[in-house]
């Protein structure tokens, strides 16, 4: 299970296109990652859409903790890495290993029976031992049953359905784009959603309607293309209520 890939926006700049390939300052600073580690143990791994929507939880707990803001110990971390390229690591861990992983300071988040553990941004070159032997290939995950549709009134990441992606890879997709809509919302939005418990959904979007979502207005994100898909390929619609919202209807 694997996924490295790139953002590009800043909070409050949606000039700067998100995941934007042109070469600029943040190619030229320090690159660092954030490490996301998923529970999947061999006899009873967790759904795919469970997983997704847990790493995406994940990468907001991590953005609303106390910790990544102002003086707290990790907003050092937390602004190196998006002052560059936004890049997330997805490994996967079980038994011994996830319990070591879960020694380390991190946020553990836990979906219907999935857990991603979210760490703090460490350079690219630079993971803790304890991270860095932990496999990044070799499992998939599959839903059961087909996702039921989501809420109306619930946040919806909505993946590309033209691009077959492994689940990693759709994890770290997941949290770009959960971290593409916390950007763009108010502090009060995002204080409701934190206090909520960051309910979303995550699901395929029908293809009659994938192009009407990518000019939609909302935040779409655009892979780096490292690995496993060709760059700029649009991956993720990040559909919040509070974005549908102030999205100007079309004519």
């Amino acid at each position: 299970m694997t996924s490295t890939e790139t953002a590009g926006q800043q909070p409050g700049n949606s000039s700067a296109s998100a995941f934007n390939q042109a070469a600029n300052d943040r190619d030229a600073a320090p690159q660092f990652v954030l490490p996301l580690v998923a529970r999947i143990e061999k006899s009873d791994p967790p759904a795919r859409t469970d997983a997704l929507e847990t790493a995406a939880r994940a990468v907001l707990a991590l953005l609303s903790d106390e910790r990544s803001a102002g003086d707290g110990e990790w907003a050092a971390a937390v602004r190196d890495w998006q002052d560059a390229r936004i890049r997330k690591v997805v490994r996967r861990a079980r038994g011994a290993e996830w319990r070591r992983a879960g020694e380390l300071p991190g946020i553990t988040v836990t979906g219907a029976r999935a857990e991603v553990r979210v760490f703090p941004p460490v350079p690219l070159d630079g993971w803790p031992k304890e991270l860095a032997r932990l496999q990044v290939s070799g499992t998939e995950l599959d839903d059961p049953e087909p996702p039921v549709p989501p809420a109306a009134d619930r946040p919806v990441l909505w993946l590309n359905p033209g691009l077959e992606m492994s689940a990693g890879k759709e994890m770290a997709q997941a949290g770009h784009a959960a971290q593409l809509a916390w950007w763009e919302l108010s502090d009060a939005e995002r204080s409701a959603w934190r206090a909520a418990g960051f309910p979303l959904s995550v699901r395929s979007a029908a293809a009659a309607e994938w192009e009407t979502l990518i000019h939609s207005g909302l935040p779409v994100v655009h892979d780096a293309g490292f690995t496993e898909i060709a760059p700029g390929s649009c991956t993720v619609v990040a559909d919040h209520p509070a974005l549908r919202s102030a999205v100007p209807p079309t004519s």
